[in-house]
């Protein structure tokens, strides 16, 4: 009787043990880092056929400035609702070659699951804006690439957004919440590592307290109401060159 007492006990302690390790996450705070590649930011900006005057100035900031720089954030989470915030909102004086919108944070983006909604607001040519619309549709292709990050199992998701801009996310059901940096979602799980080469960013989590929020999480109100078509027509208006509209450019703007 006693040895199966003892037995009884190793397989409830066990069965304790497994349901402790398999218990998922829904709420928290996260700490990102964005990691820029200044050097390779400011080249994409020369364009195909640069003139000696970009190609001087581009080689004098390589020689005054670090090639990486970053700006760190945070995303508070619960199980239907997130909010990003931006801890850094820009880079040091000198460091924004050509004033790239890659290279700053100025979005606070709300996202609710429950009713699949998306409030952000940002800031652009000197406004603020709240955009508010359903979430944003990305394709993804999950894989069986693996990767540890902030110390949980990951696997890695390519994704594809406005048809060309291509996104590659590590994402943990670990933590049972479809969220991640800026406006990144839809994978089941929460996306910690997010990279878009072509504009060579990285997002990386650093820190993961699983503390439930000490507060209501709320959408940001300040700033003037515009759907996401009114802000891409305003950033493809403010992006022309002559009759010419950078197309890539604009998405990237508007994300």
């Amino acid at each position: 009787m006693k040895n199966k007492l003892i037995i009884i006990g190793c397989f409830l302690c066990i069965a304790n043990n497994m349901l402790a390790q398999t218990k998922i996450i829904t709420s928290g705070t996260i700490t990102f880092e964005k990691k820029i590649n200044l050097y390779a930011v400011a080249k994409n900006e020369l364009g195909a056929k640069p003139n000696q005057g970009s190609i001087d100035a581009y080689e004098k900031y390589k020689k005054s400035y670090p090639q990486f720089a970053t700006l760190s954030s945070t995303l508070v989470f619960n199980n239907d609702k997130s909010l990003f915030t931006p801890t850094d909102r820009l880079l040091a004086p000198g460091l924004d070659f050509y004033s790239n919108p890659m290279n700053k944070q100025l979005n606070i983006v709300y996202t609710d699951f429950a009713t699949n909604t998306n409030i952000a607001q940002k800031e652009m040519y000197g406004n603020l804006f709240i955009v508010k619309d359903s979430l944003r549709k990305i394709t993804w292709r999950i894989t069986d690439q693996t990767q540890d990050v902030a110390g949980y199992k990951c696997r890695r998701a390519n994704g594809l957004i406005l048809d060309s801009v291509y996104v590659v996310a590590f994402f943990t059901d670990e933590i049972g919440v479809s969220a991640g940096p800026e406006s990144f979602t839809g994978l089941p799980g929460m996306i910690l590592q997010l990279a878009l080469p072509h504009e060579n960013v990285i997002w990386t989590a650093k820190t993961i307290n699983t503390n439930p929020p000490t507060g209501a999480i709320l959408p940001p109100k300040k700033g003037k109401n515009i759907t996401r078509a009114e802000l891409f027509k305003l950033v493809k208006e403010n992006m022309k060159f002559g009759n010419e509209v950078d197309t890539y450019e604009t998405k990237i703007f508007a994300l």
